[in-house]
């Protein structure tokens, strides 16, 4: 029996550790935290490890005998993928990859040496540096969005709303804290549309597998609030942006496995925001994409993880959406209309992140969602119509002054 090692046992990777046992695999699971969901199934090998603690992950892999390492919706561990994939001869991307897809600067770098469009940016190792690039990006009339250089999650992502010496330090001194290596990104704020490219490559090419419209919360810190696929952007556009998706998987060097590219439509053409060499997460690889193609992206990535070849012709083309509820202030002191709401006919799954006793304050990142609603339709417009319908009849009481 074949024996794949997950990094992460969140909720997360949670669909890769149910679809690993449900294909007959042995799974040792990875995760700091001795009470993530995924050590809760039963007969998994738990092993109880920083997701980017790469010796401690190698040692494990090595000792387990693994045939194959990956993780879902999480960029850093992709480095402790490429890095025991390279030394036991398994299938994974490279450490330079993986350094590029999961370093802001080193990205940036290697899409402007391939010509891919990316916006204009400035790498920052210390706060005088952000202070000169925030005033050159000013001087150009552009408005400036501040992201530390190694995180994901929306986390630490902030759009400066004026340039007042006050809002120039508060963004910095709050993006600063969410940055690993100290290192940020100062970039001029693009303007258009946002979407995602998911993508499936294999042996050298890439495969486009849907193009998915974002929603977010917006300024300052662009939470993704929903999603939908297939993009309703024309089908022109869409053409643009798939090649610029293929660009960028290329210039970083991706040959084996998933990608999850989010780019914006300028009014210069599509340009880069980031990619990852995994897959999406927010539900849209595990959940929307199989269903607007049929395509179970999951299994796919522990297929091409373990050396067999996937397969990526679309079973299908339908519409699926996600909304997140509407709630971003308070203490939670009560949720109705749940099974109601999914009972409207294309709900597919309703869950509650965050539920009574709670207390959300703000959303400033995925992690502050109170939950969400997926839905499935003919046309991506009625998926997002099912999930309107289904908010509408949710509802939450908070107490908001606490």
């Amino acid at each position: 029996m074949k024996k794949i090692m997950i990094l992460g046992a969140s909720i997360l990777q949670l669909p890769a550790i149910k679809k690993a046992k449900e294909l007959g695999l042995n799974v040792v699971a990875v995760d700091r935290n001795p009470d993530a969901i995924g050590f809760k199934e039963d007969g998994i090998i738990k092993e109880l490890i920083s997701t980017v603690d790469i010796p401690a992950i190698l040692a494990a892999a090595k000792r387990h005998k693994i045939d194959g390492i990956m993780t879902l919706a999480s960029d850093m561990p992709m480095r402790a993928v490429a890095v025991v994939a390279e030394e036991l001869g398994l299938v994974g991307i490279s450490e330079d990859t993986a350094i590029k897809a999961t370093n802001k600067a080193a990205m940036r770098l290697a899409l402007q040496e391939n010509n891919v469009p990316i916006p204009l940016f400035y790498k920052i190792t210390n706060k005088d540096e952000y202070i000169k690039a925030v005033e050159r990006i000013q001087a150009l009339d552009m408005k400036c969005i501040v992201k530390p250089a190694d995180n994901s999650g929306s986390h630490g992502i902030i759009l400066l709303k004026n340039y007042d010496k006050s809002t120039i330090e508060d963004a910095y001194d709050y993006s600063i804290q969410f940055s690993r290596s100290g290192n940020l990104m100062v970039e001029e704020y693009m303007e258009g549309p946002e979407v995602s490219v998911e993508t499936l490559n294999i042996d050298g090419v890439c495969n486009v597998i849907q193009v998915t419209d974002k929603l977010t919360s917006g300024a300052p810190f662009f939470v993704e609030m929903g999603h939908n696929e297939p993009s309703l952007l024309s089908e022109s556009i869409k053409d643009e942006i798939i090649e610029v998706a293929i660009a960028a998987n290329y210039a970083i060097g991706i040959e084996m496995g998933p990608s999850h590219t989010e780019i914006k439509v300028t009014k210069n053409g599509p340009k880069i925001v980031e990619l990852g060499a995994r897959l999406g997460g927010d539900n849209i690889t595990t959940h929307l994409v199989p269903l607007s193609t049929g395509i179970d992206m999951v299994e796919n990535c522990i297929k091409i993880a373990l050396g067999y070849k996937p397969e990526v012709n679309l079973k299908y083309k339908k519409g699926s959406a996600i909304r997140y509820f509407r709630v971003d202030h308070g203490k939670i002191i009560g949720i109705t209309g749940i099974e109601e709401a999914k009972k409207i006919n294309g709900v597919k799954q309703i869950s509650v992140v965050h539920g009574i006793g709670e207390t959300i304050d703000g959303i400033k990142s995925s992690i502050d969602r109170a939950g969400f609603i997926i839905a499935q339709a003919d046309t991506p417009k009625e998926a997002i119509r099912i999930c309107e319908a289904a908010n509408d009849v949710i509802q939450i009481e908070v107490e908001t002054d606490v």
